[in-house]
């Protein structure tokens, strides 16, 4: 069931402008009873403001008037004609100070032993640019010469996850990396 919009404020304007149940309120905005009764007690969303939901078209009047009637009644939401925002991507991906200089470790590991991931899938993996992992491909990049492969897991800069889920778009086996044997140890 979609829930209102602002629900914490939702829940503040519905104990204070009606006399529904806790029950009733915590039903339609998604929360527990006790923390809509802690926000009736004060205790909770003391700075919110509360948000209306009749006048911004989510509830009527009469169906407040209805569930205050009965309390086993439970509010509906009213339906939209708005449309359902777009779910954003993550965005730029950031990567503390510290963790930096191991990027280039982890772009020389995904490369050496995910040979299928694409530039862009390492870069979004990872956070870094196209021309860092062209540069560490092509050991021009300004610190080649102590560069290790490391796993970016162990690194802590991507989880294993999303490194399973890059390798499996890029048709490849995340259980087994390319670039090692039975006979060999990872790093």
């Amino acid at each position: 069931m979609p829930l209102p919009l602002m629900p914490k404020a939702t829940a503040v304007w519905l104990i204070e402008k009606t006399s529904l149940s806790f029950e009733q309120i915590a039903d339609f905005v998604g929360m527990h009873p006790l923390e809509v009764q802690a926000i009736a007690d004060g205790e909770v969303a003391q700075g919110i403001v509360g948000y209306d939901p009749v006048q911004n078209g989510q509830l009527t009047r009469e169906e407040i008037a209805r569930c205050e009637g009965s309390p086993d009644a439970r509010l509906r939401l009213l339906e939209t004609t708005t449309p359902a925002p777009k779910s954003r991507g993550r965005g730029a991906r950031y990567t503390p100070i510290s963790k930096r200089n191991d990027r280039p470790d982890a772009i020389a590991f995904l490369l050496r032993n995910y040979p299928q991931l694409s530039e862009a899938q390492i870069g979004k993996l990872l956070g870094t640019t196209k021309d860092t992992i062209a540069k560490v491909r092509d050991r021009t990049h300004w610190n080649s010469a102590n560069i290790k492969p490391r796993d970016p897991v162990i690194l802590g800069l991507c989880s294993q996850s999303d490194l399973n889920a890059a390798v499996t778009a890029a048709g490849g086996n995340p259980a087994a990396p390319a670039g090692l044997g039975e006979d060999e140890e990872a790093l």
